[in-house]
């Protein structure tokens, strides 16, 4: 089985070695990042399959780091968020942005383990590999509290399969609204400016005033 990739960000030396033995024990091939900067080249270049990122750190704090990549598209991946000096509010705003856990150093190793693997698990396409050169495949989904069943192709890359359930989700949502982009934005929690982006990329029409999207 493939080894699951890991990016560790965090300022402190001491942690970041740490957490790199740690995981690296458990089977994770683990890259790190001491600062905003390294972690957002990595993430330009790579998608790991989860990130363990500091909330508190001198250059760019994590909180802002996390927007940054939900903004861009770029938040494909489980965040974890990490601090020393967690509150209620600054977890609960993690999550609102797309955080999946926030974890309260110091770490007790098994809650870090344990917290990982729900992640990871969570995270797993549902797209089966093993299916043979399997042209599409009808999968049963819950979307806006409806029982659907949609065709998903599965001989597409996976970036591109994501594109494809994306398109289909947001076409629903759409539907639903009658094409109100704001009560859309609202319904699957996206800002509406990067709504605007998501379905000009996926190539979706839309009204709005003045003409057709």
């Amino acid at each position: 089985m493939e080894s699951r990739n890991i990016l560790v960000v965090d300022d402190e030396i001491g942690i970041r070695e740490l957490l790199s033995e740690i995981l690296f024990d458990e089977g994770y091939q683990v890259y790190l990042a001491e600062n905003a900067e390294q972690a957002r080249a990595y993430r330009n270049e790579h998608e790991p399959n989860l990130v363990l990122l500091d909330i508190w750190m001198p250059d760019t704090d994590g909180i802002t780091l996390l927007k940054e990549w939900v903004e861009q598209d770029l938040l494909t991946m489980p965040v974890v968020m990490m601090s020393g000096h967690g509150t209620i509010e600054t977890a609960v705003e993690a999550t609102r942005i797309g955080a999946v856990d926030f974890l309260e150093k110091p770490i007790a190793l098994q809650k870090l383990l344990s917290t990982i693997a729900k992640a990871i698990m969570d995270d797993a396409p549902k797209l089966k590999e093993q299916i043979p050169e399997a042209q599409g495949q009808k999968i049963a989904m819950n979307i806006g509290g409806r029982a659907l069943q949609i065709s998903l192709p599965m001989d597409l890359p996976l970036r591109e399969a994501r594109d494809h359930f994306d398109a289909i989700y947001l076409d629903y949502h759409l539907q639903k609204e009658a094409g109100n982009v704001s009560r859309v934005a609202e319904n699957v929690g996206l800002e509406r400016t990067h709504l605007y982006r998501k379905l000009k990329q996926l190539g979706i029409k839309f009204v709005k005033k003045g003409g057709i999207g």
